[in-house]
């Protein structure tokens, strides 16, 4: 349970930091036009819902005093080495600063 919250956890960071490490450029303006639609009634409507007696059950709620066997825990913590998600992220405008550096 433990690791598969770590998991979780590791896998929201690193969508969220890929979002924000995005270059984004609008490479193409864009057009969106909606069709138009005409609707018209072709004839009156009549609605008769139908009418039911329900006899509903009688329910009493109430509460009493019972011995049951409860498992008592004692919580802990202890070290423990786990496998976690490492994630390196490198903004869009420094990859090119990157290669350049690479090829001198």
């Amino acid at each position: 349970m433990r690791k598969t919250a770590f998991v979780i956890a590791g896998i929201v960071s690193a969508a969220s930091i890929g979002l924000v490490g995005c270059d984004v450029q609008k490479t193409q303006e864009g057009n969106v036009e909606a069709p138009k639609y005409e609707v018209s009634k072709t004839k009156e409507g009549d609605v008769t819902l139908p009418k039911y007696d329900v006899d509903a059950p009688k329910v009493d709620v109430t509460t009493e005093q019972k011995t049951v066997d409860v498992p008592k825990v004692g919580v802990y913590t202890e070290k423990e080495t786990l496998t976690v998600p490492k994630v390196d992220v490198t903004p869009a405008g420094q990859k090119d600063d990157d290669k350049v550096a690479e090829k001198k």
